[in-house]
C-alpha cells in the first residue's frame, strides 16, 4: 500500500502542476482505482467514483464512491434507486488534482477461485446495474468477450460517458 499511496500522491502532484501551467486546464482532475494481487489477496485503493468489484456467484463493490450522491445515501437522505438517477450523481467529493493533499481509501480482500476482478469507470456503472454486470461476466466464455460485452451493453443503454473496463482473472489457468 505504501507504493500505491506514493504513486497516487505523485499523480495528484502531476495533475495539479499541469493545471497550474495552463489556465484552460484550471480545476481539472480525475479519478483512480488501483489494485494489486499478492497471492490470493487483493489490495485496492481508490479516489473518486471509479470502482472495483469482485464478481463470482454474486457481485460485490469493494470501493466506495466519493460523490455527493453517495454521501446522501450513506447519511440516509436518499435510497440507492433514487441515487442512480439523481441529477447531481456526477459531482465527486474527492479527485486526483483537486487539492494539494489527496485522501485515499484502501481495501484488502481475500479472493476465491473463480472470481473475477472488475475495475471500471462510472461510464460503465452509470449505464448498467450491478446485477446486469454480473450476468454479463458470468455469461461469456473468455475474458475478452466479457469486456467487449460490458462495453457493448453500456453503449446500448446510452453510453453517455467514457467507458473504461479492466478485467482480471487471478486464478485463470
Amino acid at each position: 500500500t505504501i507504493i500505491i499511496k506514493k504513486a497516487i500522491q505523485i499523480a495528484n502532484k502531476g495533475v495539479r502542476q499541469k493545471a497550474s501551467e495552463d489556465t484552460t486546464l484550471y480545476g481539472m482532475g480525475t479519478t483512480v482505482v488501483v489494485a494489486t494481487i499478492i497471492g490470493r489477496y487483493l489490495q485496492v485503493a481508490n479516489v473518486g467514483d471509479s470502482r472495483l468489484y469482485v464478481v463470482g456467484e454474486k457481485i460485490t463493490q469493494i470501493t466506495r464512491d466519493h460523490s455527493l450522491v453517495e454521501e446522501m445515501v450513506r447519511m440516509g437522505g436518499i435510497d440507492r434507486e433514487t441515487a442512480r438517477n439523481h441529477p447531481d450523481k456526477n459531482i465527486i467529493t474527492r479527485a486526483i488534482g483537486a487539492s494539494e493533499k489527496v485522501e485515499i481509501d484502501f481495501f484488502d480482500v481475500e479472493l476465491k477461485p473463480g472470481e473475477i476482478v472488475l475495475m471500471c469507470s462510472d461510464g460503465l456503472t452509470n449505464m448498467l446495474e450491478d446485477e446486469e454486470i454480473r450476468m454479463i461476466l458470468n455469461g461469456q466464455r473468455d475474458i475478452v468477450e466479457k469486456a467487449e460485452e460490458l462495453v457493448k451493453a453500456a453503449n446500448n443503454n446510452g453510453g453517455k460517458d467514457n467507458i473504461a473496463v479492466v478485467l482480471i482473472e487471478p486464478f485463470a489457468e
